[in-house]
């Protein structure tokens, strides 16, 4: 029982980076005096790091954490600038949308016109660059900031847009399988889209050719809850018979 607690602990770590103490209760459905013991052996192991009330694992490469947004940004840049400027058009003046952390809503969000218009999103960058817009209002999740990611995680997402009615919900992902499964790399990110895919009254896929076909650790959904996929190139047959 133990053991099989230790790595369930240390799989919660993989996924969500770092936990705090109460999270880890949380999520374990355990008392906090038993993470505190079970965090003592495994720091004693040298399994996990422990700082201030949160614990980690050490030595976590870049390759399994996902790429940083700053090599997202450099990737694929004619492909998601041709998908940001067709997604365009599906935005119209006094729209409510969401938008995910990823590089190419951050293109998408640069491009967007001045106009009545209401953004909610996990993205750091996304609110920076939205920041000078008169009239677009930004409202950001929140929740603990991840800078490598410049994204926003562990935010109450359902007490936030209790009152909200999102439009148009719009986001990436690391890939789609060929069975059209959406997937991510990390569950903090595949929790946010899962959340918004399910809210929102429609939703785009903004993919590049890169991703087809392709599958991550964690899933998000099926490509039968997408509304449109907007992609640089034709989606295999299958996705098409599923959306």
């Amino acid at each position: 029982m133990k053991t099989a607690r230790h790595h369930e602990l240390l799989q919660l770590l993989e996924q969500y980076d770092s936990l705090t103490t109460q999270q880890l209760a949380r999520l374990l459905d355990v008392s906090l005096e038993t993470v505190r013991r079970d965090l003592t052996d495994l720091q004693k192991q040298g399994k996990i790091l422990r700082q201030h009330g949160r614990a980690k694992r050490p030595g976590l490469r870049e390759a399994e954490a996902g790429a940083p947004f700053i090599e997202r940004q450099k990737s694929h840049l004619n492909s998601k600038a041709t998908i940001a400027h067709r997604a365009l058009g599906w935005i119209g003046e006094g729209m409510v949308i969401a938008m995910d952390a990823s590089s190419t809503c951050w293109y998408l969000a640069r491009l967007l016109p001045d106009i009545p218009l209401t953004v909610f999103t996990n993205s750091e960058r996304i609110c920076q660059a939205l920041s000078k817009r008169q009239h677009i209002q930004v409202i950001c999740s929140g929740g603990l900031l991840l800078r490598q990611y410049a994204c926003y995680i562990n935010a109450p997402l359902a007490a936030q847009l209790k009152e909200i009615g999102i439009d148009l919900f719009l986001f990436s992902c690391k890939g789609v399988d060929r069975h059209g499964a959406l997937w991510d790399a990390r569950s903090w990110n595949a929790e946010y889209k899962t959340f918004l895919l399910k809210r929102a009254a429609q939703s785009l896929l903004l993919i590049d050719k890169s991703k087809f076909e392709r599958a991550g650790d964690v899933k998000v959904g099926e490509v039968s809850q997408v509304t449109q996929i907007i992609s640089d190139a034709p989606m295999p047959e299958a996705w098409r018979a599923a959306n």
